[in-house]
């Protein structure tokens, strides 16, 4: 694993070449404000990003498919430089679901940049997805060529929880 310091700064060249960010961690220790601040930084380099949790992903993906905006959502998604999807893990993923995320991230892999944090460690994603074919063609173009973040710490919540106690 690389060091956080290097891992962020080949990020920073998002819009140069296609890569992937895993990161993950405990609950509460700075993942989807890691997150929101790397998708931020890509804005203010003039890259196009979109930050999304992957339940909220998931669902605009099926309403879509139901109203017929399926292709002008992918597009969408596909031309943004960077592509930030917080929050995987928090439920197993079904079948469907794991079909349209291949198909997104296959589209994606190795043309655009792709950050996906996490509170379960990477080594226990394939557990999180019902059929293990997909699992094994997602997770091999995600983690492939990814940089891997390990947040360390105590939960920011308890801290400025603690903090704030202390001010009393």
């Amino acid at each position: 694993m690389l060091k956080d310091k290097q891992a962020v700064s080949g990020l920073q060249k998002a819009g140069q070449h296609s890569g992937q960010c895993a990161q993950h961690r405990g609950h509460g220790c700075g993942q989807s404000q890691m997150a929101c601040a790397l998708t931020y930084k890509a804005c203010l380099l003039g890259h196009s990003a979109f930050y999304v949790r992957l339940s909220q992903l998931l669902e605009q993906i099926k309403q879509a498919r139901g109203d017929g905006s399926y292709g002008k959502l992918t597009r969408r998604l596909l031309k943004m430089d960077l592509l930030v999807l917080d929050d995987w893990g928090l439920v197993s993923l079904k079948v469907e679901q794991q079909r349209e995320l291949l198909e997104l991230i296959e589209e994606r892999y190795q043309r655009r940049s792709t950050v996906v944090s996490s509170q379960v460690p990477v080594g226990r994603w394939h557990e999180l997805m019902s059929d293990p074919t997909l699992a094994d063609a997602i997770l091999d173009r995600l983690i492939h060529n990814a940089y891997q973040i390990d947040l360390g710490g105590d939960s920011m919540r308890k801290h400025y929880a603690n903090l704030q106690e202390s001010e009393k």
